[in-house]
């Protein structure tokens, strides 16, 4: 069996550094160079599974292009399975803005068709192999999420939802594990509860990055986590990791999520969750790029050790 298939969310970045998230005068700004990286929410899961020793396999669509050769030497590079479809519209890429404390700002080119779907003869075979299903919240994973038999656990990680919005919902109430930024809620202690309440998640956690963030397990109380501090929290740990400082915060979400998701296979309980999805999206915030820095095993239960009780 796999531990964790990631089913969609796989694309290209175009990182751009800035010295500010802000348009200055005149039409035009010398940067930092200009790189690409294999990237999206799907990507950062599965390579951060991956490292942290969890048998994983991820499926998608990529283009025929540029962007889709790029993403297949990369995985071919990191030994990660990945079954893909070509979409005739080519590969999702998203240009993202990065500033000199490591804050980004993303514009997102989902250039799939809004009807295109995964087929049942593509996915089907997958999902019976796996012990756990991570679905991205991309159009064409919509016949996915609905297949997955009702045994199986299911993730998924809704982004900047605003807790209204659509789109979400159905990712939203069919999860047993449900994350989110909490960029956008309003409120988010009413809309973790109502995806208990409405959903079958058992635990639903809004990340906030240098502020922390706050999750709710079910029947249960709405709970706030700090950020993690390598520096002031880790101790004896800290050589292991004595160049960190925040440079880029793109896919940290999405190493959360592969924190809790090995720590959830391992057997964790919340804390030890939440725990080391502090400590994978820390670790992530340490190089340019998305998902380019990526937690071992070894190295989160050496720091998840080093944690003060």
């Amino acid at each position: 069996m796999l531990d964790i298939l990631v089913v969609g969310g796989v694309g290209v970045d175009t990182i751009v550094r800035v010295p500010e998230i802000a348009i200055g005068d005149g039409d035009s700004s010398h940067v930092e160079p200009i790189r690409d990286y294999v990237a999206h929410t799907g990507n950062g899961v599965a390579l951060g599974c991956l490292r942290l020793g969890l048998a994983t396999r991820f499926i998608d669509f990529i283009g025929d292009d540029d962007q889709g050769a790029l993403v297949r030497r990369h995985y071919e590079a990191h030994g990660l399975d990945f079954r893909y479809r070509i979409s005739e519209r080519g590969t999702s890429r998203s240009v993202n803005l990065v500033d000199d404390r490591g804050r980004r700002f993303s514009f997102y080119d989902y250039r799939h068709d809004p009807d295109l779907r995964m087929p049942a003869e593509f996915y089907a075979p997958h999902l019976a192999e796996a012990a756990h299903v991570h679905v991205s919240i991309t159009n064409h994973t919509r016949d996915a999420l609905a297949a997955v038999p009702d045994d199986v656990p299911v993730s998924t990680d809704l982004h900047g939802w605003d807790g209204e919005a659509e789109h979400q919902k159905a990712f939203a109430l069919r999860a047993d594990l449900v994350t989110m930024s909490a960029a956008r809620l309003a409120d988010p202690e009413k809309t973790l509860r109502r995806v208990l309440d409405h959903g079958r998640a058992d635990l639903v956690v809004a990340t906030d990055g240098e502020h922390g963030g706050c999750f709710m397990e079910r029947g249960g109380s709405f709970e706030r986590y700090a950020a993690i501090d390598p520096v002031a929290d880790l101790g004896a740990a800290l050589p292991a990791w004595a160049s960190w400082r925040p440079v880029d915060s793109n896919g940290a979400g999405d190493a959360f999520t592969s924190g809790l998701l090995w720590a959830r296979r391992n057997g964790a309980d919340t804390k030890a969750m939440i725990d080391a999805g502090r400590l994978a999206g820390a670790y992530a915030c340490a190089t340019e790029g998305t998902s380019t820095s990526l937690i071992s095993e070894a190295l989160l239960t050496e720091s998840l050790a080093a944690l003060p009780k």
